[in-house]
């Protein structure tokens, strides 16, 4: 089976506390008629540190959407690269052994999409794949690693690379003030992730089966309106409770496989906010205490989008709590509104080391002129 390996997760360096977001949205809004409401959304968030792509100050002042996708761009271009190079390393692969690059965001766009840079500047193949995901959200996340999934299963012993680019301040717009933008403002995050999906080998989540669910009649709960000025975020208040119509998803998909959804070892959910992660535990029969790498994200980053399953899977690893054999359900939530979800079971590689040349072997190697150092 496929397994995601160890991902590889950076923030950047510009924190905003609680306290900061608190005072930013009485000082900037004092005569909000909602604003002790809103307030005490933010409040109830759970989430204590966010890191931002650029001070505060040039955060909060609105370029235009042209420069703004412009610095999108360019701090993706710098910050990216290492976090590939961990994912790679977590793995025990080089650029040249990736066979498909599944590339998720939605804070900025590009055409042609970030993964030709990445082809052009990072070493990897001239033949490897291309699978781009712009517009699924938060559910980005666990979508990348269904479509890694299905590559591996499609193409035996191939390798895929999944990277989740979120720099969800660029998103910010002053002039929005619904109580959905202003809850918006103190509760996304940037971030990047990365992993590798091995083909063979590999410690992590084995990925057995994945699957996704619509819900019906929700695709304008989570959206953007696109206007002059950019992405504005478009959050309806009927989202968290959406859990009580996709738990039945997530219990299904897991009966299909003959296994019991409020009985496994470890869950790794899209942290959106703690009602989401209360509903779904409620909904599931699970005990709250199981999604605390889910909760462990939300508090120290925020809502990252994309990146948040990639992080509590981090956090899985890190904890040391997995053992072979470990049953587990990954779920991305997101526009549609969609549940991208993924089960496996933990797995360890026991081979002291790679088979050399395998790369070489199995798959030719384009024009030397054609490649980039590593």
């Amino acid at each position: 089976m496929p397994v995601l390996c160890r991902p590889a997760v950076a923030v950047p360096e510009h924190v905003v506390t609680l306290d900061d977001t608190l005072e930013l949205a009485v000082e900037l809004h004092p005569d909000h008629e909602q604003l002790d409401l809103v307030v005490q959304l933010i409040r109830n968030t759970g989430v204590r540190t966010r890191h931002i792509v650029q001070p505060i100050e040039d955060t909060l002042h609105h370029p235009g959407f042209e420069t703004r996708n412009l610095i999108y761009v360019r701090e993706a271009k710098a910050r990216v690269p290492a976090v590939v190079e961990q994912a790679l390393a977590n793995a025990g692969l080089p650029p040249a052994e990736i066979d498909a690059i599944v590339f998720v965001s939605c804070t900025g766009f590009t055409m042609p999409p970030l993964t030709s840079w990445m082809i052009n500047d990072l070493g990897f193949r001239c033949d490897t794949r291309q699978i781009p995901i712009a517009q699924l959200g938060c559910a980005a996340g666990g979508a990348a690693i269904g479509r890694a999934h299905d590559f591996c299963l499609a193409h035996p012993g191939t390798n895929v690379l999944v990277v989740a680019c979120e720099f969800c301040s660029l998103c910010y717009q002053p002039s929005d003030t619904t109580v959905g933008n202003l809850l918006s403002n103190g509760l996304f995050g940037d971030a990047i992730a990365a992993a590798v999906v091995a083909g063979e080998g590999g410690t992590g989540f084995s990925l057995e089966r994945n699957g996704t669910r619509l819900v019906l009649d929700t695709e304008d709960w989570i959206a953007y309106a696109v206007k002059d000025t950019g992405f504005h975020f478009l959050l309806d208040k009927r989202v968290p409770g959406t859990m009580e119509q996709l738990a039945p998803a997530l219990h299904d998909m897991a009966a299909r496989y003959g296994w019991d959804c409020s009985a496994l070892d470890f869950y790794i959910v899209h942290a959106g906010g703690p009602r989401i992660l209360d509903d779904l535990s409620r909904f599931l029969g699970v005990d709250p205490a199981r999604f605390a790498y889910s909760r462990a994200t939300l508090t120290d980053y925020g809502n990252i989008a994309s990146a948040v399953v990639l992080d509590a899977l981090r956090r899985y690893f890190d904890d040391g709590a997995a053992f072979d054999g470990a049953r587990g359900l990954l779920a991305g939530f997101g526009p549609g509104i969609t549940a991208e979800m993924t089960l496996g079971s933990w797995t360890t590689d026991t081979r002291s080391e790679p088979e050399p040349g395998r790369a070489e072997r199995q798959r030719p190697r384009p024009p030397a002129h054609m490649m980039r150092a590593t």
